[in-house]
């Protein structure tokens, strides 16, 4: 194969591209600053121990029912709030002709987006609480192991139990595809159970693919969207790159990762109670639930600051998941027309500022991923020239 026959050009973004995207990211720092103030305005008033008095007064002094009620009214009032920039949000995926949701089945979907986040929610603070009443000392070493703990039986249920709330799942019909997906994975060194198409196309014109669980809930899911429009190489090209996570382990060094933020986390947050509750007095003790938006605004100040971090290191590993692709696939063709198309049809940017990809994108820029491809077969080429 020559270097000469996949070398490409790349498009460059138009206009409508980055307008949305320039749109998605000031809708998520909005989204940002307005839960950052609400959490501190309910500091700053005391609006936070009152709604702690309407729980515990409502549950008869029942601790754990007023927990529950606690963070019920919390993100009821954040969901109220929040509801403008959400709205905001369905209608630029119409605006840009990204979406097929009517309004009806978006906010259908908010519902059941509200009732899990409760059901998760009220589930971390009842285990919080409970560990500070028991172990005020190390909370937040017990904590903070319970919630990785947590973490790594959420990615597992994930595929069986969240995910079929909100997306309708099949298996696979094409079974000349199917076949050859999972031969690919055997290569790659793990087991999927099962090959599913993902309905995407009843709520989004955008594609996507990927290879989710972990143990006997691993599996492969692929959009409606991408079976249409992409063909069986360039699918295989975009499961060989998830497949590189696995390859490369990924998952498990995110894990390692995730746990030593996570701990870093829970100690800055055990610092920021004992300041507020030993000198400011905001609090009469640790098990105080009043105390919950300051715990949340810690961890989400702690995320906003890892964020560039975070998202290089991810990048660091889709650049070696590109690779693996590289390796695994006959050639490297279908990945830059995967890619390109991808890119166009989820209105992806190609060519992002140096400052929007190193603090916003955890994926390298699409024309970089291009130019390593066009690169690499390059450099097959040349070898197996000399061959």
């Amino acid at each position: 194969m020559g270097a000469a026959s996949i070398t490409t050009t790349i498009p460059v973004d138009s206009p409508q591209t980055r307008r949305y995207n320039r749109i998605r990211r000031w809708l998520g720092i909005a989204g940002f600053i307005l839960g950052a103030v609400v959490l501190v305005v309910l500091l700053a008033t005391g609006w936070s121990g009152t709604l702690r008095d309407i729980a515990l007064g409502d549950a008869a002094q029942n601790y754990v029912l007023a927990v529950f009620l606690y963070v019920l009214m919390l993100m009821t009032i954040t969901k109220l709030l929040g509801l403008g920039l959400d709205y905001y949000g369905f209608r630029l995926e119409h605006r840009f002709q990204l979406s097929n949701q009517r309004l009806r089945a978006w906010l259908w979907d908010e519902a059941k987006r509200f009732l899990v986040g409760l059901v998760l929610a009220a589930i971390v603070a009842e285990l919080l609480y409970f560990i500070m009443r028991q172990a005020p000392q190390h909370w937040w070493l017990i904590a903070w192991a319970v919630f990785l703990g947590l973490f790594v039986l959420m990615a597992q249920l994930a595929p069986l139990i969240l995910f079929p709330i909100f997306y309708k799942f099949e298996p696979l019909q094409n079974e000349e595809l199917k076949a050859r997906l999972v031969r690919l994975s055997e290569r790659a060194g793990t087991k999927v159970r099962g090959v599913y198409q993902w309905k995407l196309s009843e709520k989004s014109k955008k594609a996507n693919a990927a290879l989710t669980g972990l143990g006997n809930t691993r599996r492969i899911i692929l959009a409606d969207t991408l079976l249409d429009h992409y063909s069986p190489d360039e699918i295989e090209a975009v499961l060989a790159h998830e497949l590189g996570h696995h390859a490369h382990r990924h998952i498990m060094k995110s894990i390692a990762v995730q746990a030593g933020t996570t701990l870093l986390g829970f100690w800055a947050a055990n610092w920021v109670l004992h300041y507020a509750v030993d000198r400011l007095h905001m609090f009469e003790t640790l098990s105080d639930f009043a105390n919950l938006p300051l715990l949340v605004l810690v961890t989400t100040l702690l995320s906003f600051l890892l964020l560039p971090a975070l998202n290089a290191y991810s990048r660091f590993n889709e650049r070696q998941a590109d690779r693996y692709a590289f390796q695994s696939i006959a050639r490297v063709g279908p990945f830059i027309s995967s890619m390109n198309k991808l890119a166009e049809q989820n209105l992806a940017e190609r060519a992002p500022s140096r400052w929007v990809e190193w603090f916003f994108h955890s994926h390298p820029a699409i024309s970089k991923r291009v130019q390593a491809a066009e690169t690499w077969a390059k450099v097959r080429s040349a070898a197996d020239a000399g061959g």
